[in-house]
């Protein structure tokens, strides 16, 4: 089985916290031994992980992107399939929040999405399998640990997937940026899947035609939208807003 490289020190820090068996090896650039390092040595040796060092060039040749001078060899990732939602949701108590990146392909948007999903509560992020971003190294740095955290549920049929879901209650936001309604007017304090469309083109037609809701997000300058992951990190703590108000007023 071929192994990844993962690295970024919170990403390398997440995975040996909640996946230790997936780690086999954990390679540090010479000299490094500042806290935050050392911590990261200790959990290694707390989970038998064997830990070597390296030249910063030689890992620079390694990975694409910002290292940190940390670099773990893993087993592949794991993306969930259709049947994880069905589990995810028996055993969740309370209103589930779902999150659906319709068509997102840069690994950055799907990291910073993920990040911000784990972030505002959501039980996981759904993508369809094809002319998606999957877990990569590079979502992995981005994500900063989330992606070792929250499930990425690929299905083949998005749209059926909505279907499915509907009928276990859950209703379907979706966004657009000529909906009448503003996301801050919406109620998002029931079972809610939120649907973020594509970079640059939206939600795809069979996707927005199992809306329950259209909402948009409302834009006060000059600009008329906001890159997806941070569209995304919007309307999700606004739901996280709108269900702690709810419970507060409940209590």
């Amino acid at each position: 089985m071929s192994l990844e490289k993962i690295y970024g020190v919170h990403a390398v820090e997440a995975l040996l916290r909640h996946h230790p068996k997936r780690v086999k090896q954990v390679w540090l650039a010479e000299g490094r031994s500042e806290p935050r390092v050392q911590a990261l040595v200790e959990l290694a040796n707390e989970n038998r992980v064997a830990i070597g060092q390296a030249e910063r060039r030689e890992m620079d040749a390694w990975v694409e992107g910002v290292h940190q001078g940390v670099v773990a060899d893993v087993s592949p990732s794991q993306v969930w399939g259709e049947a994880m939602l069905d589990e995810l949701l028996d055993r969740t108590e309370g209103a589930p929040l779902l999150l659906v990146l319709d068509g997102v392909t840069d690994p950055h948007n799907l990291g910073a999405c993920l990040r911000s999903a784990d972030a505002a509560g959501a039980l996981a992020v759904i993508v369809p399998k094809d002319k998606s971003a999957t877990l990569t190294p590079v979502v992995r740095k981005v994500a900063c640990g989330a992606a070792e955290v929250i499930p990425l549920v690929a299905v083949t049929n998005l749209a059926r997937t909505l279907e499915k879901l509907q009928q276990r209650g859950l209703w379907v936001v979706g966004t657009a940026g000529e909906a009448e309604v503003s996301i801050y007017d919406q109620d998002l304090t029931g079972p809610t899947i939120l649907i973020m469309g594509a970079e640059g083109k939206g939600m795809r037609r069979l996707t927005r035609e199992h809306c329950d809701y259209l909402v948009h997000l409302p834009m006060a300058g000059s600009v008329s939208s906001l890159n997806v992951s941070v569209a995304t990190g919007v309307c999700l703590f606004e739901a996280q807003r709108q269900r702690g108000a709810k419970a507060k007023t409940k209590k």
